[in-house]
């Protein structure tokens, strides 16, 4: 179980790191610690297993790489583990899932391709099948991003 402080930590981590030059020492005033015995509460929290890892979200967008597709595959499922690992090695490709085969649906690897344009996505996927023998596949093209967020926990009303 976590302490009140210690989901008080996490509150503040998960809205993300201020743009100051001590963004930890600001989240530690926030919830009334020192820097120090903040960073001693993250890094036990860590050992623990209760933060298993840090990240940075960008706006790829903002970077030129604008255009972006769901390739899914058609890997049988015995491969689909390999396959999967070897795809998932591409910088170009941000996420990988397999998923179960459907009737209607014969798609097990699922992967996210970004590039500055759609035939940089096709490019990539052309790529991905020589690398893999995987041939049967198809690309569904980003048309407009809905929503886009981090898992939230301990969500304060009004927060």
């Amino acid at each position: 179980m976590l302490s009140d402080l210690e989901i008080k930590i996490v509150r503040e981590l998960q809205e993300g790191l201020p743009l100051t030059e001590r963004p930890y020492l600001a989240i530690a005033e926030r919830v009334g610690l020192s820097e120090a015995e903040l960073m001693n509460t993250v890094k036990d929290m860590i050992e623990r297993g209760l933060i298993r890892r840090f990240g940075a979200a960008l706006k790829h967008q903002d970077l030129g790489f604008t255009a972006n597709a769901m390739a899914v595959w058609d890997v049988p499922e015995e491969q689909a583990p390999q396959v999967g690992r070897l795809m998932a090695g591409y910088p170009q490709v941000s996420h990988c899932y397999q998923r179960p085969r459907r009737p209607d649906w014969p798609h097990t690897i699922f992967t996210v391709l970004h590039g500055q344009t759609n035939a940089d996505c096709e490019e990539t996927a052309a790529r991905l099948a020589a690398a893999t023998g995987v041939a049967s596949y198809k690309l569904l093209f980003s048309t407009k991003e809905l929503k886009k967020s981090s898992m939230k926990y301990f969500i304060e009303e009004g927060r």
